[in-house]
């Protein structure tokens, strides 16, 4: 059984129920188990990552950039970095503003250098906008076309569990393509142990 983290942080319970949202998506996938996990009850212990197989990443984008609580869990990793402990899992990333754009790609980009900088593997959003097959905007998966991983709006001041259908629908899907993608990578690994045994 694959082990998921699904790692976030959530001032005001936006990116938390985006999160439930992917834990969804990823319980849709046999095989593998997912838990939530706070960003900031993980900087005290981030040793507790070495027990997963791959990471996904939820922050707010707050000025452009992953929120306080969730950069001072990216920077208690440094020791597990300094011996990349983290090597070869799987990463993605998720993030909720109030905008639709809001420099969410900002916030995506930097869950994904520090990834790399663990030396893991990045799993984006292949999910294509359904607008474009006449899908309603609101309900229309991926509608905010996002490729580096998933990006949410949340109305300004609207209630946590306020959003636009597309958005959750897009968030299951991720949570099923990152397992779906976890279980590929593990049949590949156990072919490669076959061939060189």
């Amino acid at each position: 059984m694959k082990r998921i983290a699904i790692i976030f942080h959530s001032a005001h319970g936006h990116t938390a129920h985006i999160a439930q949202q992917v834990l969804q998506g990823v319980q849709q996938q046999a095989g593998v188990q997912a838990e939530l996990l706070r960003a900031e009850d993980l900087t005290a212990r981030p040793d507790a990552l070495l027990a997963y197989d791959a990471y996904i990443l939820g922050s707010p984008t707050y000025l452009g950039g992953v929120s306080g609580p969730f950069k001072s869990f990216m920077d208690a990793t440094g020791r597990l970095w300094r011996t990349q402990a983290l090597r070869g899992r799987l990463a993605a990333g998720f993030t909720v503003s109030s905008l639709p754009a809001g420099d969410k790609q900002s916030t995506l980009l930097s869950m994904f250098v520090f990834a790399m900088q663990h030396g893991m593997i990045w799993v984006g959003n292949p999910i294509l906008p359904e607008q474009h097959e006449g899908v309603p905007y609101e309900q229309a998966a991926n509608r905010l076309g996002s490729w580096s991983g998933l990006m949410a709006q949340a109305g300004h001041g609207a209630p946590a569990d306020t959003f636009p259908p597309g958005d959750t629908k897009t968030a299951r899907m991720f949570g099923r393509q990152v397992a779906a993608t976890l279980l590929r990578l593990g049949e590949q690994q156990v072919a490669e142990a076959v061939l060189e045994g």
